[in-house]
């Protein structure tokens, strides 16, 4: 009977909640945002899907996914806003002067490179070392340094 009692007063909990689980708001610009430019807070607006609708799946719905985010293509005013639609801020940009570092277990080099592509932290870039000429390819991290070896 209690077993009885704990399920019936769940059932009652989770049809409760089904009302507040319709009520899903979405980001969506609310002017254009071009390719190439930083998607700011005052640029999105707020709209609240209407009961029993949701949203698209990989659709950004936090003011975290998109704030701060470059937009890869155009963003349309009233329109979803797809995660594969932005991307992070570069931390070095193609043509720019960086540090690059090899390390090998004890052994630390560093030299001077200029990046031939642009990346943000995490991401593959080519780099040509100044002095040598040589095309390197290494990870770029926080600091905007390129780390080339074992990370």
């Amino acid at each position: 009977m209690r077993g009885l009692v704990q399920a019936a007063a769940a059932i009652m909990a989770l049809c409760c909640a089904l009302p507040a689980l319709a009520q899903e708001t979405v980001l969506i610009p609310n002017r254009v945002i071009y390719p190439g430019e930083t998607v700011a807070a005052e640029a999105l607006k707020e709209v609240t899907l209407k009961p029993g609708k949701q949203a698209p799946e990989a659709v950004a719905v936090s003011l975290a996914e998109l704030d701060g985010k470059i937009a890869r293509r155009t963003l349309l005013p009233g329109r979803y806003v797809p995660l594969n639609s932005l991307r992070e801020a570069y931390l070095v940009e193609q043509g720019a002067a960086v540090e690059v570092v090899f390390v090998s277990g004890v052994l630390t080099i560093s030299a001077s490179a200029v990046t031939l592509e642009p990346g943000s932290a995490g991401d593959l870039v080519k780099v040509r070392n100044i002095d040598s000429g040589k095309i390197l390819s290494g990870t770029v991290m926080a600091d905007g340094s390129i780390r080339i070896g074992a990370i």
